[in-house]
């Protein structure tokens, strides 16, 4: 007979030197003896493997890759024996080859390991040595497996025999499960049976046949090839007849058969077993159809030990491991056979044997006792190739399936039994339910209703999270007028929540995941977590009413009818904030007032909530004084709320509530009570999780974490100020921080975005600096630039950077780049800072902050910092990199040039690069630092926007002459760094808008005037906007703040009668900070043909004017920030664009700024005027946050979110935020970023057309750079381009159409708010 052992024969003639390779010397009688030997026990070893194989070419298979499937492959004795073998044979060839490939004999090899292997196995394998043990070794092998092949043939012509004298031995061992009762070790698996066999067994199989017969048939049959039998001409009458033994009330035929088809579906490929699969489900079928079983009544229960439901749970069973199974191989088959295993596993679960008025027995409650959590169906729907099939026959043939687990689900709702009180227990049962006699007997009627129950939660669960799927409903259920939509099964659902069992019982955390609210918050999860999901079953008013119910129930002073108010609570809050986390869900939240509150008005479920988080802080809940003390609820219901606040439109809605007061007066009387905690002793054990942690600790920590999401949005970032607790909030985002923790459960993003945020302004960078932050961003930075890693092993030297900012070093430069990216940082963490500039600095010194960064890589003016650093050209670039960028804050600059002349420093070490040719021409070593160097001077030295000074690059060029740009050390630098100014062109237009403003001189300019003049503002703007420039432009600003500063009701601030002594004002002494901006300005007034050099005592004394007005408006504050404690630490970069648009007139400009002051859009345009300012608030004037920050640039992120929502994303995942740029865009004017015309129209127009056109220009302008920003996030220097790079192409008349758009969408909103910086207006 031929088997599969014949098959390990081949594969071992035609494959040997697969597994074994080399020998040279000849095999003696005892070698091939003990080869022998070790092959037959390496054969026994896969007997499992070889005879599950369907096919001798899947035997051969097996054999050929045991070395990739068995990981005991390499100890096995026989492969060992191979190895020492070959080693002992070919061990001196490879020794001789490999020291002659390392002392180099002439063969070219690469260095890396790799090369050298490959070259000694080729001379190896070209060896005589090798191809003698080759030869050798085949002829062995041949001659070993010849005599197992005939030692496998003698035991098989003894097995006939002797099968042929005694037929009823077989018979007596039915009860074992062999297919042999040989001993041979190739007899590994089962024979090829011949046509003529099968009909025979086909024939025993017959019903008719005696019980003995048709056993010794099965038995036969379990011997032969799933792929045999399925072959069989008359595979039919053997169907039936299996058919007819897999329900036979004889469990061991029944028994018998089952093993046959749990053999077939192990080890046959999918068109045998789908043949079997189908016969298998269709027996149930018929089962269950034919006896019509009875479901269990509450006092008999279902028997699972009755052979009938037995018999019916074990092929379930198998038909159920199956269906877990054949989803990691069907894929490879035609879809038809993987449609025919689907369409016969709905058809069975579609059965509904009619029973009289009795409810009836059906497969789904067997299979939910086997599979409650519905794992089948799961892996079914998980992949798009099946799950095509699955909702296309449902659709179409099957969708009663879908009906009975809604309706399951309605009657599990509907049902008001106390006897649900039990499910706990029934939990417990199902968790590993198993068939067998150590598990339970007897089933009861609620249990099996309720595995039926959760299987269909799970099932519907799963069918929701697809688009088809959800197009099913509406589903028409029994007992209900009206179909059942998608919206009323997710509230049914959420009402069974409500409803969970009191978990009182002692259960086991994996028993209580199946409980139904467990279940149904997994179910909700699923869908919060799929937007085209959320947008259908949970985006819905009526699903948001359900989760209310509760809380309005609660807040009306009612009782809920919620059987543990905690847990469900706890869960609703879930359900809550991951629909709050979303655009859609959050939008519902803000915006949809159909809800109603407890006092009957519509509201919006953000004020409910917020209401509730608030009850529940101040324990004003009497329906439910037990959830006064939860912290558990308190802390949900918080954190639902963060996820609007942590947002502008969120903040927007509940920042009239207050919320950040009351969360941190909790915070505050919890600290009270954690300091009370004994301070731990020597020997008493020491809390380790946050478990053993006391619960006033925990409670504090989630508190301080909800406080610091404030800090989220710059509006945010003042209340949390304002509550005092920013420190404490900033420390415990730096613990979590540097154990690299998710902000939470909701969000994508670490505390990047968080932290640029804080460093924005002067408290912020306070907090950060005495929290660790800084400095172990400082230290960071140095291990990774000058020490590198000790704790690797070095095999390698390491690589030159090739760019400026080594890899390795990015990560830290973005980070020191947030950090000090605002003028405020700069000013908190260096005014005033002398650097110490040491004679010696130790090679084991590391900088600690940032003054010790700019002295040792910054300001390098001494040998000794030069020989402190191990990389010095790399280091020093990396400073000069981060000096640009932080020189791109014109306050910055000022600031550094004025403490430690930046400019004198770097033109010196220019001038140590110099050379002097033998000809006598003057030039300079070009290499990375003089090109670095070059460029900050020029950066420094040259001011305008893009096309008014051109930078020169940092790389060179290929050619003759790499870089032609003329170095410098001595000013005034080449000429070819400052491009021509451009020209104000005079034409009939620029009359025609003289004559509107000549005809109005002597006419009342009311508001009817001022809207005219934005008018023919308007039209200028957007048809020639060129030509409104000089004169007219100047004449037109002058004739809308004179109009305005005389209407009382434009008029902000309360006129000041402004009379002071000349001769007084120019003793007032100007900061060298101011004095250097006075040289930028005048520079910049020369180039633009607008100053005479005599100017600068103008502008002087334009600016002493000025500071003396406003000082006379100033709060005397005491502050820890150095930015409030003498005078506005900056340059007044607006009163020198008036005094540039007036042509130098300081008289004209001091005027213009006087009426100016009085105006709205003086406090966000001028920020001097605003600085410590007595028409402020104290909180917020003494808050060193400008309502600039606050206001302008919160609303300038919350319009790009909703506006521009990839430029917002792209900041988010950049670790960025719009905030920091547009305060540095709008604090200096644009000046470096705009053209000098376009520096005009955007303060022109915030003039005319009204502050919150600030808000809408700067929207504008991202909108502008949206190509290039998506760029930059991807390639990772978003921060450094926008710091760096003009913002090219963007004309402030392209876009006036844009923002006109947006004052009619935000108007209200926007300039509501601005106006609320002063509650002191007169009126």
């Amino acid at each position: 007979m031929n088997t599969v052992s014949v098959c390990t024969g081949n594969t071992w003639r035609r494959g040997v030197h697969h597994t074994s390779c080399r020998a040279m010397s000849q095999f003696s009688v005892e070698d091939e003896a003990e080869v022998q030997s070790l092959l037959r026990q390496l054969l026994r070893s896969v007997k499992e493997r070889i005879s599950g194989a369907p096919s001798v070419e899947c035997a051969e298979e097996i054999l050929l890759h045991l070395e990739e499937t068995d990981k005991n492959f390499h100890n096995y004795e026989f492969v060992k024996y191979l190895r020492h073998y070959v080693e002992s044979t070919l061990g001196a060839v490879i020794e001789e080859e490999t020291e002659s490939c390392a002392t180099g004999d002439g063969h070219a090899i690469g260095s890396a390991q790799d090369t050298l292997v490959h070259v000694v196995t080729r001379r190896t394998r070209e060896s005589a040595q090798y191809k003698q043990m080759m030869q050798a070794l085949k002829q062995t092998m041949m001659v070993i497996v010849e005599s197992l092949l005939n030692k496998f043939e003698e035991d098989q012509l003894k097995k006939e025999e002797m099968n042929q004298k005694s037929p009823h031995e077989q018979f007596s061992s039915h009860y074992t499960d062999n297919c042999s009762d040989s001993d041979s070790s190739f007899n590994q698996s089962y024979a090829f049976i011949r046509q003529e066999q099968l009909q025979v067994i086909s024939e025993k199989l017959d019903p008719s046949r005696p019980k003995e017969v048709r056993w010794e048939a099965l038995q036969l049959l379990c011997c032969a090839p799933p792929s045999d039998v399925l072959s069989c001409e008359n595979w039919s009458g053997l169907h039936r007849n299996l058919s007819a033994a897999l329900s036979d009330p004889d469990p061991d035929l029944s028994d018998k058969v089952l093993r046959f088809f749990a053999k077939t579906f192990s080890s046959s490929p999918l068109n045998v077993t789908r043949e079997m699969y189908t016969s298998l489900v269709k027996s149930l079928e018929s089962d269950f159809l034919h006896h019509k079983l009875g479901f269990p009544a509450d006092s008999s229960g279902l028997d699972v030990n009755r052979p009938y439901i037995a018999r019916l749970l074990k092929q379930m069973r198998l038909m159920n491991d199956f269906q877990k199974e054949v989803t990691t191989f069907w894929i490879r088959h035609p879809e038809k056979y993987m449609e025919e295993i689907i369409e016969s596993t709905l058809g069975l679960l579609s059965v509904r044997p009619e029973h009289g008025s009795v409810k009836s027995l059906e497969p789904v409650h067997l299979l939910s006792l086997l599979d409650i959590q519905a794992t089948w169906f799961k892996k079914w729907m998980h992949g798009y190739y099946s799950r095509t099939v699955v909702l296309r026959l449902l659709e179409r043939k099957y969708k009663s399936m879908i009906v009975a687990a809604v309706q399951q689900c309605i009657y599990y709702y509907e049902s008001c039994d106390p006897g649900r009180e039990d499910t706990l227990e029934i939990t417990q049962a199902m968790e590993h339910q198993q068939i067998g006699p150590a598990q339970r007997n007897c089933y009861s009627a609620k249990e099996l209703e309720y595995t039926h129950f959760v299987h269909s939660v799970c099932l519907l669960g799963r069918l929701l999270m697809y688009t088809n799927g959800r197009k099913l409903f509406p589903i028409k259920v029994r007992k209900r007028r009206d179909p059942v939509t998608l919206t009323n099964l997710v509230v049914i659902l959420i009402s069974i929540m409500y409803q969970r069992p009191n978990t009182s019982y002692a259960v086991s955390a994996h028993t209580d995941s199946l409980s139904p609210a467990v279940l149904v918050m997994e179910v909700l999860r699923q869908l919060c977590e799929r937007t085209g999901c959320a947008v259908e079953c949970i985006y819905q008013v009526p699903v948001v009413e359900a989760l209310l119910v509760p809380i309005l129930a609660l807040l009306r002073g009612k009782p809920v009818k919620l059987k543990c108010p905690e847990s469900g609570l706890t869960h609703i809050a879930d359900t809550l904030a991951r629909i709050a986390t979303t655009e859609c869900g959050l939008a519902l939240f803000l915006y949809e007032r159909k809800l109603i509150s407890a006092e009957g008005e519509g509201m919006t479920a953000a004020h409910i909530i917020v209401r509730f988080a608030q009850a529940l802080l101040a324990k004003e809940l009497p329906a439910c004084a037990e959830l006064e003390d939860s912290a558990a609820v308190k802390g949900a219901f918080i954190f639902v709320c963060r996820q609007m606040y942590n947002t502008g439109a969120g903040l927007q809605v509940l920042g009239p509530y207050g919320l950040h007061e009351c969360i941190a007066q909790a915070w505050r009387k919890t600290s009270s009570l954690s300091e009370r905690v004994p301070t731990p002793v020597p020997g008493a054990p020491v809390p380790v999780s946050p478990q053993e942690l006391p619960s006033t600790v925990i409670w504090e920590e989630v508190l301080l974490d909800n406080l610091l999401n404030f800090a989220a949005t710059p509006k945010g970032l003042l209340l949390l100020q304002q509550t005092g607790a920013i420190q404490e909030c900033v420390t415990y985002m730096f613990s979590r921080f540097t154990q690299k923790l998710q902000v939470s459960s909701c969000e994508k993003f670490g505390y990047g975005v968080m932290v640029t945020q804080v460093a924005a302004t002067a408290p912020g960078i306070m907090a950060l600096r005495s929290s660790g932050f800084i400095q172990a961003m400082v230290v960071e930075l140095w291990s990774v630039l000058e020490c590198g890693r000790e704790d690797v092993r070095v095999v390698h030297p390491k690589s030159t950077p090739m760019d400026p900012v080594d890899k390795s070093c990015v990560k830290s430069f973005l980070t020191l780049v947030n950090l000090l990216s605002s003028a405020h940082a700069v000013w908190e963490l260096l005014c005033h800072q002398v650097l110490p500039n040491k004679s010696e600095y130790s090679l084991r010194e590391m900088p600690t902050s940032v003054i010790d960064v700019m002295d040792r890589l910054v300001v390098i003016n001494s040998d000794a910092k030069i020989h402190s650093l191990f990389n010095y050209e790399q280091s020093h670039t990396f400073g000069l990199r981060l000096l640009s960028v932080m020189c791109c804050s014109l306050d910055s600059l000022l600031l550094l040039e004025s403490q430690y002349k930046l400019s004198d420093i770097l033109l010196q070490s220019q001038e140590d690069n110099a050379i002097e040719s033998s000809s006598g021409d003057r030039g300079f070593i070009i290499d990375g630092l003089s090109v670095e160097r070059h460029h900050l001077l020029v950066r420094m030295s040259v001011t305008g926007g893009p096309s008014e000074r051109s930078l020169p690059p940092r790389s060179l060029q290929k050619g003759d002459d790499p870089y032609p740009w003329p170095m410098f050390s001595t000013y005034p630098l080449p000429s070819c760094y400052v491009l021509d100014a451009a020209k104000t062109h005079h034409t009939k237009q620029d009359s025609e808008l003289c004559a509107f403003l000549t005809s109005s001189k002597d006419v009342e300019r009311d508001k009817t005037w001022m809207d005219s003049c934005r008018r023919h503002y308007f039209n200028v703007m957007t048809s020639k906007s060129s030509i409104l420039t000089g004169n007219v432009l100047a004449d037109l600003m002058e004739a809308v703040v004179q109009s305005l500063s005389l209407s009382p009701s434009a008029c902000f601030f309360p006129p000041v009668d402004y009379k002071a002594a000349e001769h007084y004002v120019e003793t007032r002494g100007l900061t060298s900070v101011e004095q250097l901006g006075v040289k930028v300005s005048l520079r910049y007034g020369l180039f633009l043909k607008l100053l005479k050099e005599d100017s600068e005592q103008d502008l002087c004394n334009l600016l002493r004017h000025t500071q003396e007005f406003l000082s006379q408006q100033r709060l005397k504050l005491q502050s820890d920030l150095r930015y409030l404690q003498r005078g506005y630490p900056g340059h007044d970069w607006f009163a020198s664009t008036v005094f540039l648009l007036l042509c130098g007139d300081a008289d004209r400009s001091l005027s213009l700024l006087l009426r100016f002051s009085r105006l709205l859009t003086s406090a966000f345009l001028w920020q001097p005027r605003i600085y410590a300012s007595v028409h402020l608030p104290l909180e917020i004037a003494q808050s060193g946050v400008p309502p600039l920050y606050s206001c302008t640039a919160h609303y300038v992120e919350m319009l790009l979110k909703a506006e521009v929502p990839l430029v917002s994303s792209a900041f988010r995942m950049s670790g960025f935020t719009p905030s920091q740029m547009c305060m540095q865009w709008l604090g200096q004017c644009f000046w470096n970023y705009l053209d000098w015309s376009e520096i005009c129209h955007y303060v022109a127009t915030c003039i005319i057309m009204g502050p919150d056109y600030q808000v809408y220009m700067c929207v504008s302008v991202l909108k502008h750079l949206q190509r290039d920003i998506l760029q930059h996030a991807q390639t990772q220097d978003l921060q450094v381009f926008l710091k760096e790079e003009p913002i090219r192409g963007y004309r402030v008349s392209d876009y006036l159409d844009y923002m006109e758009a947006l004052e009619h969408s935000y108007r209200a909103m926007v300039l509501t708010d601005m106006e609320s910086i002063s509650p002191k207006r007169n009126t």
